[in-house]
C-alpha cells in the first residue's frame, strides 16, 4: 500500500510519477489506493514526498511560493487567505474522526476607522468518517483552533457543518428550557447517581441485596458571580485609634493703643530725650498705664485611621442549591415457629436508623433546604415465568445418546451414498467395459487389415503389446492409420 484515500488529483499526479520513475503499480479498494512492490515502497513514498504529493486536496502555504512578478495587492491578499484556508483544512483533517474538511474565512478590508471595523467570519465543513461522530468538547476544540489562527475572529464568528447539514457548534443556537448544556446535564447526571451509590451501598448490607432503591434529585446552580464589598467600622476604644495624620497652628497679634493729641503736633517729631537726675515720684493715686492689647489663636487638625475592609467574592459554577433524595426499603423477612418465611415492617428504630444512614451519605443539609423521604414497603415480586419442556435433542439427560446417534447416522449415510453410486454409476459402467472388450471390431481399412494380420495367433496381451511396438517403430504411419481409423468409428 503506497497511499490510500487520496483525492482524484493527488491520485493522477501520484501516477504520473510513478510511471516517470518506472515503479510499477496496480489499483485497488476501487481506485481508491495505489499499490507497489513492497521493496520498493519506502524509496517511492521519500521520492514522492520530496515533490509535496499528496497534498491531501487542500493548498496551504506552499502557494505563496509561487508568487508571480507584478500582482496586486488584492492577488496576495486573496492568496493568502486561500494558504490559510488550506492550513486549517489540513490541521482539523488530523483529528481522528474527520475525514475531510473545508474552511471558508470571511476577512474584511482593513479600516482606518474604528467605527467602520468588522470582525471576521469562519465556517467549516466537515465529512466525517462513517459511523463516527464528535462530542461536544472536540466541536469546541476546532472552534477554538480556528479562532486562535485568525486574528481578532471571535468564537461566536465560527460555525461548524457536518457532511448531513447538522449545526455542530453551539453559536446561534438558542438555548435549552432548562438553560443547561450537554455538559451541565452530564454533570448533574453524575452526581445525582454517586448520590444514589452512596445511599444503597451503605443501607444494603442492612436490608440485603435488591431490597432497596434510591433516587436523587439535584438542584445545580451553574450562574458564576462576583461581588466587591467595601466596609468601614467605627473605632471600638481609644487604644484603637491612630493618628492618621496631625497638623497644629498658633497665632499671636501684640501692639499698644492709639493715643496723644490729635492736631499738628502729633506729626512733628519728637524732641530728644533727657534722662532727669532725679525721677519724680510717681503718685500712687494716678491710674496705671493701660497695657498694651494682643490676640492669640490655636489651631489644631487630627485626622484619625478608620477600618476599612475591602472582600472580593467571586463564586464559581455548579454549586449545589438544594437536594432531594427518596429511598424505598423492602420489609424485612422474618422466620416463625414453623419455619414459615413471612415479610414483615420494620420497626420505628429500623427506619429511623436507615434515616440517620442516608442523611449522612447524602450530606444531608437542613440550612440548604434538603428533603429525604425513606418509605417501607413491600416489593412487588415477579410470577416466575413458566418454561415450555424442552425437545428431546435439547434435553442434557439424552445428549450422549443423541451424540452416538448422530455419529451411527452419519456413517450410515455415508455408507447408503457408496451403494448407491456403485449400484447407479460404476456397476453399469464395468459391465459396459466388459461387454465391448469382448465383441469384435469391425476392420474396413486395408491397411488395417494388413496391421492385423501381422499378428496372427497371439493370444497373450504381453505378446500382443510387443508385438504392436514393434510395429509402430517400423512403419508408425499404418499405426497412424489405425488409430485414426478407431477415432472415426468410435471404437
Amino acid at each position: 500500500m503506497l497511499f490510500s484515500n487520496f483525492s482524484d488529483r493527488d491520485g493522477g499526479s501520484i501516477v504520473a510519477e510513478l510511471e516517470k520513475m518506472n515503479i510499477p503499480y496496480k489499483y485497488a479498494e476501487g481506485g481508491g489506493a495505489v499499490l507497489v512492490p513492497a521493496e520498493l515502497v519506502h524509496d517511492a513514498r521519500l521520492k514522492l514526498a520530496s515533490q509535496g504529493l499528496p497534498k491531501g486536496g487542500n493548498v496551504g502555504f506552499e502557494l505563496m511560493e509561487n508568487q508571480k512578478l507584478g500582482s496586486s495587492q488584492f492577488i496576495e491578499r486573496i492568496n493568502f487567505q486561500r494558504a490559510m484556508e488550506g492550513e486549517l483544512a489540513r490541521s482539523i483533517e488530523s483529528v481522528s474522526a474527520v475525514a475531510a474538511a473545508r474552511v471558508h474565512l470571511a476577512m474584511p478590508k482593513d479600516s482606518v476607522f474604528v467605527s467602520e471595523q468588522k470582525a471576521p467570519t469562519a465556517s467549516v465543513l466537515l465529512n466525517l468518517h462513517p459511523g463516527r461522530v464528535l462530542d461536544a468538547q472536540q466541536v469546541s476544540a476546532i472552534v477554538h483552533l480556528v479562532a486562535s489562527s485568525v486574528p481578532e475572529l471571535p468564537i461566536k464568528n465560527v460555525t461548524i457543518v457536518d457532511q448531513n447539514g447538522n449545526l455542530l457548534s453551539e453559536t446561534g443556537k438558542p438555548a435549552s428550557t432548562n438553560g443547561m448544556d450537554p455538559s451541565q446535564i452530564k454533570y448533574v447526571q453524575e452526581l445525582q447517581q454517586s448520590v444514589v451509590k452512596r445511599i444503597e451501598s451503605i443501607i444494603t448490607p442492612i436490608v440485603g441485596p435488591n431490597n432497596v432503591r434510591a433516587e436523587a434529585t439535584a438542584d445545580v446552580d451553574f450562574s458564576r458571580s462576583e461581588q466587591a464589598v467595601e466596609s468601614y467600622k467605627p473605632n471600638q476604644t481609644p487604644e484603637a485609634m491612630v493618628i492618621r495624620s496631625q497638623q497644629t497652628s498658633e497665632s499671636l497679634n501684640g501692639g499698644a493703643n492709639a493715643g496723644g493729641v490729635p492736631g499738628a503736633l502729633t506729626n512733628q517729631p519728637p524732641a530728644p530725650a533727657t534722662a532727669p537726675l532725679t525721677a519724680p515720684a510717681q503718685n500712687a493715686a494716678a491710674p496705671a498705664a493701660a497695657a498694651p492689647a494682643s490676640t492669640t489663636r490655636k489651631d489644631a487638625t487630627v485626622n484619625y485611621e478608620v477600618d476599612k475592609t475591602i472582600q472580593y467574592v467571586q463564586q464559581g459554577s455548579g454549586g449545589l442549591k438544594r437536594l432531594s433524595v427518596a429511598v424505598v426499603v423492602n420489609y424485612k423477612q422474618a422466620t416463625d415457629k414453623d419455619g414459615k418465611v413471612t415479610m414483615q415492617p420494620l420497626t420505628e428504630a429500623e427506619k429511623t436508623q436507615i434515616t440517620n444512614l442516608v442523611k449522612e451519605a447524602m450530606g444531608f443539609n437542613a440550612e440548604r433546604g434538603d428533603s429525604i423521604n425513606v418509605v417501607n414497603t413491600p416489593f412487588a415480586r415477579a410470577e416466575p415465568e413458566v418454561l415450555p419442556e424442552p425437545p428431546i435433542w435439547k434435553n442434557p439427560e439424552y445428549a450422549e445418546y443423541l451424540s452416538i446417534a448422530r455419529t451411527a447416522g452419519k456413517y450410515l449415510l455415508m455408507g447408503l451414498a457408496l451403494l448407491i453410486l456403485y449400484l447407479r454409476v460404476l456397476k453399469p459402467l464395468l459391465k459396459k467395459l466388459s461387454e465391448a472388450a469382448k465383441a469384435p471390431s469391425p476392420i474396413s481399412n486395408p491397411q488395417l487389415q494388413h496391421a492385423m494380420a501381422s499378428l496372427p495367433g497371439q493370444r497373450s496381451y504381453e505378446e500382443n503389446l510387443t508385438r504392436a511396438q514393434q510395429l509402430a517403430s517400423q512403419d508408425p504411419r499404418v499405426v497412424a492409420n489405425i488409430v485414426k481409423t478407431w477415432v472415426g468409428n468410435n471404437e
